[in-house]
């Protein structure tokens, strides 16, 4: 099987992380007929983000760790007794690769799929000593038929101050940035940074941005650049 993460080596005061970077399902899986309808779509994957991981990683040198496999499989950015590991639903429809999953079929795909990815990520974060940890994900502009404007969401669980100050950053640079938008760093909803921040002493933030504009090379470049300048100035 093709390995389930993807390390871009580096060094320097952020480690890069990225979740949902891909939709691919490796070898042992296969879409079922029935979810055709989610391939492609902010369902399987984070649209985008894996190019903006690429951007980042060229323009900083900073290390990074992308999931190279649909967080429809497993959802690495939740905790392994979350209810959302394993989606069900998705626009309101059965997610048909995941109806009436037995417990080995569960085991196996937190053994192959998301363990690996967490060791890698443990790995990075420890041989970058002191370095913070970025999580980059994208969001749909329609969610479930509710139109998003907000253009980057700055998400914090425990490190409240430096995302206010990188929000500001995105809000002075002209972007429509909202805090904990459009979902909360709380409540285990960026499990995966704050776990691995929490686990080495470090701090963590996560960003969201909205996809449509994601998939723009220029408006990537500017955010990317946008994103370093400020994460060095407040979490580095």
């Amino acid at each position: 099987m093709s390995d389930p993460v993807l390390c871009l080596p580096g060094s320097g005061p952020i480690v890069i992380l990225c979740e949902h970077g891909s939709e691919r399902l490796p070898s042992g899986w296969e879409w079922p007929e029935a979810d055709q309808r989610l391939v492609g779509t902010h369902w399987s994957h984070d649209i985008g983000v894996q190019a903006l991981v690429q951007t980042l990683h060229e323009l900083t040198g900073w290390p990074a760790v992308v999931a190279q496999f649909s967080r429809l499989l497993v959802d690495p950015n939740r905790d392994a007794g979350s209810d959302e590991l394993f989606r069900t639903q998705a626009d309101g429809v059965a997610v048909a690769l995941n109806q009436d999953l037995d417990d080995a079929e569960k085991a196996r795909r937190i053994d192959i799929l998301w363990r690996p990815y967490h060791a890698a990520a443990d790995a990075m974060v420890r041989d970058n000593p002191g370095a913070s940890i970025v999580s980059l994900h994208s969001f749909t502009d329609n969610y479930e038929g509710q139109a998003r404007t907000m253009e980057v969401g700055v998400l914090f669980d425990l490190d409240e101050a430096p995302a206010l100050a990188v929000h500001q950053d995105f809000a002075e640079a002209g972007y429509r940035a909202r805090l904990n938008e459009p979902w909360s760093g709380k409540n285990g909803l960026m499990y995966s940074p704050h776990r691995h921040a929490t686990n080495h002493g470090r701090r963590a933030l996560e960003f969201e941005f909205r996809q449509d504009l994601l998939v723009q090379p220029a408006w990537r470049a500017k955010a990317a650049e946008t994103l370093a300048a400020s994460v060095r100035r407040h979490l580095a």
